[in-house]
C-alpha cells in the first residue's frame, strides 16, 4: 500500500472480506467468502465433506455445481456421480449445472459474477473470475466445504504483483499471447505468494473474456489468484449478459502502489507457444514454426470467449484441414454454441473438416480427444503436464487460436502472422444467447431435508485419518525431482478420474507415470515419507492427490518447496509438509533413507525451524505452518479438527 494510504485493488478486495490477520506479506489471514464453486471431478469429495461434517445448508451467497469434467458414460460411475451430484444439489441448496451445459469458469463468470464479490472453487483455475473485479482463488475441496458450510477460508497474505499493460495488441496477436509472455518471463512459480493484478492503459482494448484468458492461467504462474478492474468492459459483458444490475465499478486507487511490479507494451508482442511439456516454456512461435502436427485443438476455460472461436472460423473458412490432422472445436457452454449458430460461425468449421464436441472441458483434461502418439498436438487450454492429454507420450504445445487455427491449415506449427489471410477483426456479441435451462436453482430450505442423497456403488464414503504422532521414523519411499504436478501424483483422464468418489479404488493410480512400483512399495511399507524437488504439487487443485497418498500410508513430504493450493491439501488430510533449508540435502537424500522426527506436534509450535535425520544425517528443515495448521494436523485433517471444535 503507498504510504499516503491508496490501495491497489487486490488490497481493497482482501480488506472488504477480512475477518482475521494482518495484511502483511506471509501472515496468515482469514477471509469471508461469497461465492463457491465446484466442478464433478472434484465436487463429489467436496458433497461427501458435507455429508460428514452434517451440515444441513450451505451458508454462502451463491454455491455452485458444474458438471463439466467427467462427461463421458462409457459405464455406470459417471453417470452414477452425475446423480448423486445433483441430489445433493439438492440437500445442501446449490445450484446444478447439468452435463453438457457449459464450462464451469466461463459459465459462472456469465451468470453469477459479480465485482467486489469473493469466491473461492475447488478447481485451481477458478482465479478466472478475477477477469470482473471478483476476489476469486482455487483451494482444495475440503476448504472449499468449510466456506460452503460458513467457516472462513485461510491463506497467507500475498505480496501484489502489479503488472503495467500499456499499447494495443497487434494483428494475430491475442490474449493468449499476453499471458504466454508472463509464463515466458516469469515461469511457473513467478506468482508464488502473489496476487497479479493488472492496470493501465493497454486494458481498454481487453475485453472481459480476453482478460479471463489472462486471469485463467494465472493458475499456471502458481499466483494466488489474478485481479481485474471491473471497468466499462466489464459493465458491457455484464449488460450483454443481461445482469447489468449486478455490476459496480471497482478498481484501484490512482497512485497506488505494489509490492513489486512490472509492465508488458502489448504492441510489442508477437506470436508465442509453449513447447511440451511445460506451461512455462515458452517461445517466439515463429522460432519453432515448421514442426508437423497431428492435432489442433480450440476451447477450454483457458480460450473459452466467442471471439476465440469466431477467429478461427474467419481463418480456416473456404478452407479445409489436411487429411492427417484432427481439428478439434470445444464450445465451451450450451449458450456459446447456440450464439456460433446462430452468428453462422460454426458452418465453416464444419466445412473446413473440424470435428465439433459437446461443450465440456473434455480433452484438457485428458477425457476424450488425446492425440495419437508420437504426433504433436497445438491447443488453446491451459496446461501440456505430461500425459495430461491422455497419451503416455503426448507431445502438447499451448498457444492462442490464431496460431491453432494456421497450423491447422498448414498441417505444421505456424506463425499466424505468416498467412494470406485477413487478420481476423472480432468482438463480443452485444447479445449473445442466454440459455439456463439446464442450470437448476437448489431446492427450497423447507423441502431440502428431505432429499436424500442418491449413491451408486462407485460413491464411498470417506476414511478415517489419525492425528499425527509424536514421533516418526518412516523410509523415504518416492523421490521426485523438480515440477512435479498434481496430474503426476493423482492422474487426471477417462481411465482414473470416473473413480474420483472412490479413493481405495484412485489410489491405485498414485505417482503412476512417475513410479509405477510406488503403489504397492507404499503399501508394503506403511508410513512413508516422500521426497520432492522445486514446486511440488503444481497445477489441478485436485485433492485426491493429497487424500489417496496418504491413505496409502504419506505422513511427510519435504521437499525443496510446494506449490501452494497442493500444500494446504497435505495439511487437510493430515500430511506434513516440510521444507529444506539447505539445497544439498535434497541432493543427498536417496529413496529409502530413514527420515526421523522427533517431539511433535510440541516443536513445530516451538519454533519454524526444527531438525531431523534423514538417511543417517542431520538436516535442518523448515515448516512456515500457523498454529491452526499445527491443530489440523495433530487432529487428523480438517474435518476431525472441525468435530473437535465443534
Amino acid at each position: 500500500m503507498a504510504a499516503d494510504g491508496k490501495q491497489n485493488l487486490a488490497r481493497k478486495l482482501i480488506a472488504d472480506h477480512l475477518l482475521d490477520g494482518d495484511m502483511t506479506p506471509g501472515e496468515e489471514i482469514a477471509l469471508r467468502i461469497d461465492q463457491t464453486l465446484t466442478q464433478d471431478a472434484t465436487g463429489t469429495l467436496v458433497m461427501l465433506e458435507l455429508e460428514a461434517m452434517g451440515l444441513d445448508r450451505v451458508r454462502t451467497e451463491v454455491s455452485a455445481q458444474y458438471v463439466d469434467h467427467n462427461l463421458l458414460q462409457a459405464d455406470h460411475r459417471n453417470p452414477d456421480d452425475h446423480l448423486f451430484l445433483y441430489s445433493a444439489c439438492r440437500r445442501f441448496g446449490v445450484w446444478y449445472s447439468r452435463p453438457g451445459n457449459g464450462v464451469s469458469h466461463p459459465t459462472h463468470m456469465q451468470r453469477f459474477g459479480r465485482p467486489g464479490s469473493s469466491l473461492l472453487g475447488s478447481d485451481s483455475h477458478s482465479c478466472a473470475a478475477g477477469s470482473l473485479g471478483m476476489l476469486a482463488m482455487g483451494a482444495g475441496g475440503l476448504e472449499v466445504a468449510m466456506a460452503m458450510a460458513g467457516e472462513p477460508f485461510y491463506t497467507r497474505m500475498p505480496e501484489i504483483f502489479g503488472v503495467e499493460l500499456t499499447g494495443e495488441l497487434p494483428d494475430w496477436v491475442s490474449a493468449k499471447d499476453v499471458i504466454l509472455e508472463m509464463l515466458r518471463r516469469h515461469g511457473v512459480d513467478g506468482g508464488n505468494g502473489r496476487i497479479i493484478e493488472y492496470y493501465g492503459p493497454g486494458l481498454a482494448g481487453l475485453s472481459a473474456m480476453d482478460r479471463h484468458v489472462i486471469a485463467n492461467m494465472g493458475a499456471e504462474l502458481g499466483a494466488t489468484t489474478t485481479v481485474f478492474p471491473a471497468d466499462d468492459a466489464v459493465r458491457r459483458f455484464m449488460a450483454a449478459e443481461g445482469r447489468e444490475d449486478a455490476f459496480e465499478p471497482v478498481q484501484a486507487d490512482d497512485g497506488a502502489e505494489y509490492d513489486l511490479t512490472d509492465s508488458i507494451d502489448l504492441s510489442a508482442l508477437e506470436p508465442l507457444i509453449a513447447k511440451p511439456s511445460s506451461p512455462g516454456a515458452v517461445v517466439p512461435v515463429s522460432d519453432v514454426a515448421g514442426q508437423d502436427i497431428g492435432q489442433a485443438y480450440v476451447g477450454s476455460s483457458a480460450n473459452p470467449g466467442y471471439r476465440d472461436f469466431a477467429a478461427v472460423a474467419h481463418i480456416v473458412k473456404g478452407r479445409a484441414v489436411p487429411e492427417q490432422v484432427s481439428l478439434d472445436i470445444n464450445p465451451t457452454s450450451r449458450s456459446m454454441l447456440q450464439t456460433l449458430m446462430r452468428d453462422g460461425q460454426i458452418g465453416p468449421l464444419l466445412a473446413a473438416g473440424a470435428r465439433l464436441h459437446q461443450a465440456g472441458c473434455n480433452g484438457c483434461i485428458g477425457m476424450g480427444q488425446a492425440p495419437a502418439s508420437g504426433t504433436h498436438s497445438v491447443r488453446t487450454v491451459p496446461r501440456n503436464f505430461p500425459g495430461r492429454s491422455g497419451t503416455e507420450d503426448d507431445k502438447v504445445w499451448l498457444c492462442s487460436p490464431e496460431t491453432a487455427a494456421g497450423s491447422a491449415l498448414a498441417g505444421k506449427i505456424t506463425d499466424p502472422r505468416t498467412l494470406d489471410i485477413e487478420p481476423p477483426k472480432i468482438t463480443e456479441p452485444g447479445d449473445p444467447v442466454i440459455d439456463t435451462q439446464n442450470l437448476l436453482a437448489p431446492a427450497d430450505a423447507d423441502t431440502a431435508t428431505e432429499v436424500k442423497l442418491i449413491k451408486g456403488p462407485n460413491v464411498v464414503s470417506l476414511p478415517d485419518l489419525e492425528g499425527l504422532p509424536t514421533s516418526l521414523k518412516i523410509p523415504v519411499a518416492l523421490k521426485v525431482g523438480d515440477d512435479i504436478s498434481t496430474d503426476e501424483i493423482m492422474p487426471a483422464g477417462a481411465e482414473v478420474l470416473p473413480y474420483r468418489s472412490n479413493i481405495p479404488k484412485i489410489a491405485e493410480f498414485v505417482f503412476r507415470s512417475v513410479d509405477p512400483e510406488y503403489v504397492s512399495r507404499a503399501r508394503d511399507t506403511g508410513d512413508h515419507a516422500i521426497v520432492g524437488g522445486r514446486v511440488y504439487g503444481q497445477g489441478s487443485s485436485r485433492e485426491h492427490a493429497a487424500l489417496a497418498p496418504r491413505t496409502l500410508g504419506l505422513r511427510v513430504v519435504v521437499a525443496r518447496n510446494f506449490a501452494r493450493i497442493h500444500r494446504q491439501n497435505l495439511v487437510n488430510f493430515g500430511v506434513l509438509p516440510l521444507v529444506f533449508k539447505d539445497g544439498d540435502d535434497y541432493d543427498a537424500v536417496e529413496q529409502g533413507d530413514m527420515l526421523e522426527l522427533d517431539g511433535l506436534p510440541d516443536a513445530l509450535q516451538e519454533s519454524d525451524s526444527l531438525t531431523a535425520t534423514l538417511g543417517g544425517r542431520s538436516v535442518a528443515l523448515s515448516h512456515g505452518l500457523s498454529d491452526r495448521q499445527i491443530e489440523v494436523l495433530s487432529a487428523g485433517g480438517l474435518i476431525p479438527w472441525m468435530r473437535q471444535r465443534a
